[in-house]
């Protein structure tokens, strides 16, 4: 819900000792610093303001729902991704359950990079996947559904899937995904 460069962090005593002993660089992660700054409210370095009023709105979002609807949403965009994926009769990389609640990954088409495929997506349609990394790089892309997305964000992900992989040579079934998607969107209970 809120772009990456903000952490919660919970630290024992044990912790505090540890980072106490710890050489340096140090900076952004001298904890010792931060607990004086903020045993006076005043914070040691400048905060990230943007991403704390996201992180604000994004927990009243889930204050108003409810904690067991963003997670039955979760479920529920994650088994429509996959559904959408194996309808182009691309093959899961992730498992096919609901621990992949988060992110659906895929393996790409062969004879596709899936680096450049996810390249292709952002460039061409505008629609942002993430790449394999490290022995992955290049073979699967990810399909992210965890936070404010909704199912019209996993169709418009999967349909620009499928004219990208065409554009990229692979063959893959034209007009499916979108449908069994969204089947299994509304007609799967959590």
């Amino acid at each position: 819900m809120t772009p990456p460069g903000l952490a919660m962090v919970s630290a024992s005593e044990a912790a505090w000792k540890r980072s106490a002993a710890a050489g340096s660089p140090r900076f952004y992660f001298d904890w010792e610093i931060t607990r004086k700054g903020q045993s006076t409210l005043d914070a040691p370095v400048t905060p990230p303001v943007s991403l704390v009023a996201g992180l604000n709105v994004a927990l009243g979002i889930i204050l108003e729902q409810g904690l067991e609807a963003a997670f039955e949403r979760h479920l529920r965009l994650g088994r429509a991704c996959r559904e959408g994926v194996k309808a182009m009769g691309l093959e899961l990389f992730s498992p096919d359950d609901d621990s992949s609640a988060v992110v659906t990954a895929v393996r790409a088409p062969d004879g596709v990079d899936s680096d450049e495929l996810v390249l292709l997506l952002r460039d061409r349609h505008g629609v942002t996947l993430a790449p394999g990394q490290g022995e992955l790089k290049g073979r699967i892309f990810r399909i992210g559904h965890i936070g404010y997305y909704d199912v019209f964000d996993i169709t418009t992900a999967l349909a620009a899937v499928e004219l990208a992989l065409v554009e990229l040579g692979a063959e893959v079934e034209r007009g499916v995904a979108v449908t069994r998607a969204l089947e299994a969107f509304e007609h799967t209970p959590v």
